[in-house]
């Protein structure tokens, strides 16, 4: 069900971070010394994991729910995700007085049913497959009517994720590098293209789990590489690439840093500690990424996008 659009560009970024004002948080930037130490840089975090819905996914689903006709947004909205694009749409979609209709494999965490069902949406469930996923979400489609709005292969998606680069470069001094993590590709195409045009020569990393690198392969050979069988604690890392994002990435990504699972686990547990604060596993790994050397940022002012912070806490990856 991929559509392919028009790339997104710096002025529909700035559009979709008017558009969804009245409905997200500007989340706070924030620091931390002992952080800089081990880094060796200066690091400004943007905390997404105080976002509404808990996740940087809440700016794109606003911005894409808020951009639809309303003869469009009338028939509803709807998606397969088992992650923080649901409980997003969810959100977004109870905001605008529609309904979400939301496709989840049947064996999805309980806390993440129960964010869905908490923000409106209306849940049907599937077997664990992507077919299973793709193939119920077209049958809800025909019976409802709804739009079709996917988690990262879209142009609204990819330019509501920008705005959390566009207020941390507002928000701080002039940084000499940004870094976000890679999974479908929203938030690091919308990263890059949002630094890259607000702040012409700085540089934009990406980062993500040696098991699940099909970012790194892909921009390594130029072709866009599947995700095959990706096992990592970082969750929300685990999508394949999407063509927009790609194509975005492969213009405007200067690199991509592979970490390992030990080094996501322990970069997480810092952020718990040292900063007080609560993020899952995806967000910890461009800090793994500078703490394993990956990067050369040595000296510099870096951005790093915390993407969410929805974690069970009872699974904690330390305790395990």
């Amino acid at each position: 069900m991929t559509v392919m659009h028009d790339l997104p560009t710096i002025d529909d970024i700035r559009r979709a971070a008017e558009r969804i004002r009245p409905y997200v948080h500007r989340t706070p930037v924030m620091t931390c010394e002992s952080l800089n130490h081990m880094a060796r840089a200066f690091l400004f975090f943007k905390c997404e994991n105080f976002q509404k819905a808990g996740a940087f996914k809440m700016r794109g689903a606003a911005n894409a729910v808020f951009s639809l006709p309303q003869n469009v947004a009338a028939r509803g909205v709807a998606t397969h995700s088992s992650g923080n694009h649901a409980a997003a749409l969810s959100l977004a979609a109870t905001l605008r007085g529609i309904e979400a209709y939301i496709v989840m494999p049947h064996n999805s965490p309980k806390v993440k049913q129960a964010a869905v069902k908490g923000y409106g949406g209306r849940i049907t469930f599937c077997e664990p497959t992507l077919q299973a996923r793709e193939d119920t979400l077209a049958d809800v489609v025909d019976q409802t009517g709804a739009i079709f709005i996917p988690p990262y292969n879209h142009p609204d998606i990819i330019a509501g994720q920008g705005t959390a680069a566009l207020e941390l470069i507002e928000d701080t001094p002039v940084l000499d590098a940004i870094i976000a993590p890679v999974g479908g590709g929203g938030l690091m195409s919308g990263t890059a293209l949002a630094a890259q045009s607000l702040s012409p020569g700085i540089m934009v990393y990406g980062a993500e789990p040696e098991m699940a690198d099909d970012a790194y392969r892909s921009l390594k050979t130029g072709i866009l590489q599947p995700s095959v069988n990706p096992k990592t604690v970082a969750d929300g890392l685990k999508t394949s690439l999407g063509e927009l994002n790609f194509e975005i990435i492969r213009n405007h990504v200067d690199g991509i840093a592979t970490v390992s699972e030990e080094s996501i686990i322990h970069a997480m547990r810092l952020i718990w500690e040292r900063m007080k604060i609560i993020v899952e596993p995806s967000c910890a790994v461009p800090l793994a990424a500078l703490l394993e050397r990956k990067l050369d940022v040595a000296g510099k002012k870096v951005g790093i996008i915390l993407s969410g912070g929805n974690v069970d806490l009872e699974r904690l990856p330390w305790m395990g």
